[in-house]
């Protein structure tokens, strides 16, 4: 297949009589084609499409298809069933209402070619793009960002099913790619063992049944590495995904020792023991999806990904006098990880983002997980933006009792490198240090000043008090940004930031992204802005039909009018 880039297809005549007599009010569909004409272009495309052989579907109806079905939460055949039986389909599209359309596949192939050709996030860009260029979105304004967590596409295993399906899958991708070879390296009695799902079969409930056959997994699998890795085998088969999945594993879940001909086969154990397994953060949970981890936010736990969205807030701008309703806050970014990711290790990334699409907010307005002193000064410093959000507050035994001295009640002198306490005795140690990521200053007195201090209760239960402060910059940004999220005029700015809850809901309920459609980071990064973009587009169509944004439903019972019943 191959692809020679066509201007975008005007609507032929038939199918907008049929569409406008079918849907007098138009809808979403048409209201795109209406009011921003052409979105994605063939050009784009090029790097990701042959130059010889038969013509195929044009990749830019295949994009705004794409946004569609994710507008609607359709799978690849309802969406392709839209296209060939919808007249408003045929009308954003620019098709002839005897188009047969296209087979479902058609739209797995076009996202693996997006995937393969790291076009994930062109379906927001180049939609972000044409919204610039129409004057509906703007840097320098508000922006407000928020995650929340996305399910993996795959099933729970425990470690003794990781094990055995893990070289089951392996052994699977072996008998399709190399029948032959795989029959000269095991026996009949494999396919006893390793011929259905592992975790479909009755596994032993006793603990040294588990572990012998665990054992057998982690034996059998270096067997079949071995083998893989001889000269006779096939060169290629390392280059199979499920065999790498299988190695990488296998390193993860099994140490062995060899002493000649005999070996030692052992299951690595996880903290306090420590032989070796990786941080929870760092473990392969599935072998079809080597990009899935372990996640946990406060109360929630899961298995799969986590998605952020950054949207604009900018104060409502009805315009006057043209119908329409309040100019929509839109998407403007969308970042996928690991579940294991922390937030606070992806606020610069998402600046760094914005940037590059030239959508840089004047103030970017986040949640506790997000910011630290030196990502805010970061963001000040790099791009002129106010990061609001509420840094984590002194977590000293002294600032958590409400009583005691903690570092606000220190004079710190950097000129000269010495701190005084409230009884005025200045410190006799100054020292630079270290943690893994900052830089620290460790200011200590001597146990011959604090052990006959007459409130040392109220200072330190140790001989003597230590403060541990970040250098300068650091330690008076973070004194002041403390002492102005106390006051109502930040705290009126921060309530902004409710209403990105409300993307979070509409995301997953809309689009239905709460649970991956796809296996791998790649793919479901594209799944998670075709849906951004498929959101940006439900709410510019309130704005283009003068109709306000939904608002959260209140049941019947919720409004019941108890004063007049009393």
């Amino acid at each position: 297949m191959s692809m020679q880039p066509r201007p975008w297809p005007e609507v032929p005549e038939q199918t907008v009589r049929m569409a406008r007599a079918a849907s007098r009010r138009g809808n979403l569909a048409m209201r795109i084609r209406d009011e921003l004409a052409q979105v994605y272009a063939d050009e784009e495309f090029t790097d990701v499409f042959g130059v010889r052989g038969r013509p195929g579907i044009s990749p830019a109806q295949l994009m705004m298809a794409s946004v569609l079905q994710f507008s609607e939460n359709l799978t690849d055949r309802q969406a392709a069933e839209a296209v060939r039986d919808r007249i408003t389909w045929k009308y954003a599209l620019g098709l002839e209402l005897e188009d047969p359309g296209f087979d479902a596949s058609v739209l797995s192939e076009f996202r693996s070619r997006l995937v393969a050709g790291n076009l994930t996030s062109l379906a927001l860009d180049a939609l972000l793009h044409r919204l610039v260029e129409a004057g509906l979105l703007r840097s320098g304004g508000r922006a407000r960002t928020d995650s929340t967590h996305v399910l993996g596409s795959i099933r729970i295993l425990n470690r003794l099913e990781l094990a055995g399906e893990s070289l089951r899958a392996a052994l699977e991708a072996l008998a399709v790619a190399a029948p032959d070879w795989l029959g000269l390296v095991i026996d009949v009695s494999w396919q006893d063992i390793y011929g259905a799902r592992i975790d479909q079969a009755h596994l032993p409930s006793g603990q040294a049944k588990r572990e012998e056959l665990s054992l057998q997994y982690g034996r059998d699998g270096y067997h079949l590495l071995d083998q893989i890795h001889t000269p006779d085998a096939p060169s290629w088969l390392v280059e199979l995904p499920a065999v790498e999945a299988l190695r990488r594993i296998w390193v993860q879940e099994f140490s062995r020792r060899i002493d000649g001909d005999r070996q030692e086969v052992r299951r690595r154990r996880p903290a306090p023991e420590g032989d070796g397994m990786p941080p929870v953060r760092d473990r392969l949970i599935s072998p079809y999806d080597l990009d899935t981890r372990y996640g946990h936010k406060r109360e929630t736990s899961w298995s799969g990904y986590k998605v952020h969205f950054t949207e604009t807030c900018d104060p409502p701008r009805p315009e006057p006098g043209s119908g329409r309703g309040e100019h929509p806050n839109l998407i403007t970014n969308v970042l996928t990880t690991s579940a294991a990711i922390t937030d606070t290790e992806m606020t610069t990334g998402i600046h760094q983002q914005l940037a590059g699409k030239d959508l840089i907010p004047g103030e970017h307005i986040v949640d506790a997980g997000y910011p630290s002193i030196d990502i805010f000064l970061h963001a000040q410093r790099t791009w002129g933006m106010t990061l609001t959000g509420p840094l984590q507050l002194d977590r000293s035994a002294q600032a958590r009792a409400g009583n005691g001295y903690d570092t606000t009640a220190f004079s710190i002198n950097f000129d000269a490198q010495h701190a005084t306490c409230p009884q005025n005795v200045r410190s006799r140690r100054w020292r630079p240090a270290r943690d893994r990521t900052r830089d620290l200053i460790v200011v200590a007195w001597s146990e011959r000043d604090c052990k006959p201090c007459p409130v040392k209760e109220l200072c330190t239960r140790a001989p003597q008090r230590n403060l541990t402060i970040r250098p300068r910059e650091q330690y008076e940004a973070l004194t002041t940004v403390r002492a102005e999220q106390t006051t109502q005029a930040w705290k009126k700015r921060y309530a902004a930031r409710a209403g990105v809850e409300g993307t979070m809901r509409q995301s997953t309920h809309v689009t239905g992204i709460r649970r991956a459609r796809y296996l791998g980071l790649p793919k479901t990064t594209l799944e998670h802005t075709l849906a951004a973009t498929a959101i940006n587009l439900i709410r510019l169509d309130a704005y283009w039909s003068g109709r306000t944004l939904d608002r959260t439903r209140t049941t019947h019972l919720a409004r019941l009018d108890f004063t007049e019943a009393a």
